[in-house]
């Protein structure tokens, strides 16, 4: 369908809790729009929120690591149990460049519902489990930076308000081009 820009860290619409999807018939060209974007971007996860929409909605496709997995969505989706611990490196499409050491739950049971509007429960592991984390924390207004000591952080910084100095311009000039002045 269509690749559509991604918000960058910074934009203050990220920052907002989504809302539930109601029609799901409506969110099917969204979603391959979302995949669309996603590989475009090289990412393995994307949620609406990072392309504009305010959806409990988010994609992953992890096949390229694991030949099992098929590309998944996931909507309205909530975790009701998580176990475990596990360290890795994650990054984000909306903070591009900059990669983070972060703990998450190993194991996760989340409810979610399918593109066809059929309610699933089910246990989540490894990266699967651990991308899963990653956009449920961007469809609640979080970022993987908010996750780390702020004498971490201090690391990332500079380049952080680079980033977001950047999303600024980029939203004063998409604004620009709609016809809508700041």
């Amino acid at each position: 369908m269509a690749v559509r820009d991604i918000l960058k860290y910074g934009n203050p619409f990220l920052r907002t809790r989504c809302r539930n999807v109601d029609d799901f018939i409506k969110v099917s060209n969204l979603v391959e729009d979302m995949f669309d974007t996603m590989y475009e971007e090289d990412g393995i996860g994307l949620a609406a929120n990072q392309i504009g929409e305010d959806l409990n909605l988010f994609v992953i496709d992890i096949s390229h690591t694991d030949e099992t997995e098929q590309p998944r969505i996931f909507i309205n989706s909530n975790i009701l149990e998580k176990k475990g611990e596990c360290i890795s490196v994650e990054g984000c499409l909306s903070i591009p460049g900059i990669q983070v050491e972060l703990k998450r739950s190993e194991f996760i049971t989340l409810q979610y519902y399918s593109l066809e509007g059929s309610q699933k429960k089910k246990e989540f592991n490894g990266l699967l489990a651990r991308a899963i984390q990653h956009e449920m924390d961007h469809l609640n207004g979080i970022f993987i930076v908010d996750r780390l000591s702020d004498l971490v952080k201090m690391q990332y910084k500079k380049d952080l308000k680079a980033i977001e100095q950047n999303s600024v311009k980029e939203s004063k000039a998409r604004k620009k081009n709609q016809g809508i002045v700041l």
